[in-house]
């Protein structure tokens, strides 16, 4: 009795590269579905398809047109037979029989226009609504002669982008925004239902424009604290009740990504700008609306504001000179000093200086636009009489110093009512 060991029967699986048309119109040939005159008479439509083909992505007076236009009608044909039976052979060779080839190769050509119409990306400034155009026709030269495997890949990317397109759209829609308007501010799908979802949660009614969106950030900052872990779960993030059934699969991912983001959006310490805008991360990931004119006005009473508080309501030179010359020396905002703080200012300048450079920030920060000039002018001119005196170590320095304070700023006399000098 032998001992060697027999090795097991491998099986042989044939390879068969042959397109699909060719081995469908073999199958009915041998089969009988395609007759002989069925057969002639493909052979007389096949060139006039050739031809058109090569003419409509060419010239059909060279031959490597023609040759190419061979291939691509094959091709087509095959796309379309195998995709409009799944693969089966009885079917194809039926579906042959039964129909023209160019009836065929249109069929797989308008598979490809219907897939190149398609969204290829998400981002509203790249996306092209009105279906297949001329210009399309040298992309549909390339995609004329690729697989099926590779048009089901395509056409499974492009569906899901369409997806998320179509559902950032109908979330846009609920908050009163259309799509020429996503398109003209050209941003993402995604950035679209992610800020929606946030819009939602923050219980507003409109998508927000930059000023609004920051407010929104820093109220879930105050709502929901990021000290007390996980932060996703004690945020009630969740899809709107009449999201249509087709979007909530797509949706449901960007709002899994949105969870992700709160530990750093809650995060107190990152200003909301700066998280937003110069965060690579987070740059173009949320969509506000673009309305300079809104925030020239948020900032022009953001201005407005700080600089009524600092004057206290006066432009009289005295105590816009008071103002400047605590701002320099790093004093609070106030347009009155008391005999006591002036001579606490002047020792202060005699011993450490002043920056004369401050006053000029914060006017041109902050004072109204159309007298900046006025003011800038104001200052300049003081300074440059000014400091040498308040800067002075001669003997008589401190009483001098303030001689000038008196004249030219506000220190209240001992019996002065009026206003504080904080």
């Amino acid at each position: 009795m032998s001992d060697r060991i027999e090795p097991a029967p491998q099986s042989v699986v044939l390879f068969d590269d042959r397109p699909f048309f060719e081995k469908a119109l073999q199958y009915g040939v041998h089969h009988g579905f395609i007759s002989p005159k069925k057969l002639a008479a493909m052979c007389e439509e096949a060139p006039k398809g050739m031809v058109q083909i090569a003419r409509y992505f060419g010239t059909e007076y060279l031959r490597p047109d023609l040759e190419r236009a061979k291939d691509r009608m094959v091709n087509l044909i095959s796309l379309h037979l195998e995709e409009s039976t799944a693969g089966d052979l009885h079917k194809a060779a039926q579906a042959l029989r039964d129909n023209s080839l160019l009836s065929r190769s249109k069929g797989g050509s308008d598979m490809l226009k219907a897939l190149i119409a398609l969204p290829q990306s998400s981002h509203f400034g790249l996306h092209e609504r009105a279906g297949f155009q001329d210009e399309h026709i040298p992309l549909l030269a390339k995609w004329s002669l690729r697989t099926l495997p590779e048009y089901h890949a395509e056409l499974t990317a492009r569906a899901q982008t369409t997806l998320l397109v179509e559902a950032a759209v109908w979330m846009a829609e609920q908050f009163e925004v259309d799509a020429n308007e996503l398109e003209a501010a050209g941003t993402d799908a995604e950035a679209v239902i992610r800020t929606a979802l946030l819009t939602r949660l923050c219980k507003r009614s409109t998508l927000p424009d930059w000023l609004v969106f920051e407010r929104m950030v820093l109220s879930l900052r105050k709502k929901f604290p990021n000290n007390a872990p996980p932060v996703a779960a004690n945020v009630p993030l969740a899809l709107p009740k009449d999201l249509p059934a087709e979007w909530r699969e797509v949706v449901q991912t960007v709002l899994a990504s949105v969870a992700a983001d709160l530990p750093r959006i809650l995060d107190t310490s990152l200003p909301v700008r700066r998280l937003f805008t110069q965060t690579p991360a987070f740059m173009g990931r949320y969509f506000w609306s673009e309305d300079p004119l809104a925030e020239l006005e948020h900032f022009e009473r953001s201005n407005s504001a700080v600089w009524d508080k600092a004057t206290g309501g006066h432009s009289d030179d005295s105590s816009l000179l008071t103002l400047f010359l605590r701002i320099a020396t790093g004093g609070s905002h106030a347009t009155l000093l008391s005999e006591k703080l002036a001579s606490s200012l002047v020792k202060k300048i005699q011993r450490s200086g002043l920056d004369a450079e401050l006053p000029r920030q914060f006017v041109v920060q902050h004072a109204p636009a159309q007298l900046q000039i006025d003011y800038l002018h104001l200052w300049d001119s003081f300074i440059t009489d000014a400091e040498p005196v308040l800067r002075s170590d001669k003997p008589q320095a401190t009483a001098d110093a303030l001689a000038l304070l008196r004249r030219e700023c506000n220190i209240a006399s001992p019996t002065s009512p009026a206003r504080s000098p904080t």
